[in-house]
């Protein structure tokens, strides 16, 4: 837990084209199909790697939170491709309705997570893992039922964050993997402060990147990403039915095996928006500084920013963020 003496870096509000970033191409995989066949289709691309005890890293939601990826999608996906996994969560470092426990299980059963196991990996107390090239942090403290399972799937539904800027999976383990107490404090809060939050800005999203890698490293080669861009509020699941109403077009789902070439893609894909329909989503992450998340994570070594994005809708066609969005429509909520 002992912390290194650090400056943050900078450039968070400052998008990165895909001409001026260098170094090796990641896969990521595409679908328009916002489904339940969508995702598995598209997890089928990037699931080979889960063995043994996997784990399913999914943000369940507040009660009633409107945006969070479709319970019978997951429920299709579980029963079909992984039937012996778990979903796996952590206690919330804010007061609220998955703050204990017994406040999480009675939230999983309202927003209807109950057709598999639900593993919340603190409850019974923490463990700390390596964070390895770290500047911030040495180890980082985890739910300890992290260490029971082979594999992990980050299935993250994309969006923004009111302190991150989005929400993609590097915050997904990042923020939800570290216990409640211990873990999410490292990263939220200066020891002694009295505010819980004053950690912000690209400080935030180091830490919160540096907790990624240790979750990453621990997995090695049995962790993959998908990404579901759909209903992404500015506001973060966390808000629950407080979150500020979508504004953003739905654009589909990437997978990849690179963390960074995920999260990279779908902000590539937001930005390749027109930008009337990005502006707010945009607007988030640049005043948030979070796109550091992104070159703090290319610093770590933890994947590529440049990447081949593959179209599984037409035949794996190559294709660029631009024509992956050029047919979307504005918009609209479910019926």
């Amino acid at each position: 837990m002992k912390e290194q003496k650090a400056f943050p870096g900078n450039g968070g509000e400052h998008y990165v084209p895909y001409e001026e970033r260098t170094g090796e191409e990641s896969v990521v995989y595409f679908t328009r199909d916002l489904s339940k066949e969508g995702l598995r289709r598209i997890f089928e691309r990037v699931g080979a790697n889960m063995e043994g005890r996997v784990g399913i890293k999914l943000h369940t939601g507040e009660q009633n939170g409107p945006n969070i990826i479709p319970r019978p999608w997951v429920e299709e996906l579980i029963q079909k491709d992984i039937p012996q996994a778990s979903i796996v969560e952590t206690n919330t470092y804010y007061e609220g309705d998955r703050y204990t426990t017994e406040q999480h299980r009675k939230t999983l059963e309202v927003n209807g997570w109950t057709f598999c196991p639900v593993d919340i990996m603190d409850e019974d107390g923490t463990v700390f893992l390596p964070v390895k090239g770290g500047k911030w942090f040495t180890e980082m403290s985890m739910g300890k039922n992290i260490l029971n399972y082979d594999s992990l799937l980050v299935l993250t539904h994309f969006k923004g964050h009111q302190v991150g800027g989005f929400g993609g999976s590097n915050k997904n383990i990042g923020i939800g993997c570290a216990d409640g107490r211990v873990g999410k404090a490292m990263i939220h809060t200066t020891p002694g402060s009295d505010d819980m939050w004053d950690i912000q800005k690209e400080e935030f999203m180091e830490r919160m990147t540096e907790s990624a890698k240790a979750v990453v490293d621990h997995f090695g080669e049995h962790i993959t990403f998908v990404n579901v861009l759909r209903n992404m509020s500015v506001s973060c699941d966390c808000e629950g039915t407080a979150a500020m109403p979508v504004v953003t077009p739905n654009i589909g789902i990437v997978a990849s095996l690179d963390i960074l070439a995920a999260d990279q893609a779908s902000v590539d894909l937001v930005y390749a928006l027109n930008p009337c329909d990005h502006s707010d989503l945009v607007e988030r992450m640049e005043t948030r500084h979070g796109l550091r998340q992104l070159t703090y994570m290319k610093e770590l070594g933890m994947g590529n920013d440049r990447y081949r994005l593959i179209d599984i809708d037409h035949e794996d066609a190559l294709i660029s963020p631009k024509e992956a969005v050029k047919d979307v429509k504005p918009f609209a909520k479910e019926q």
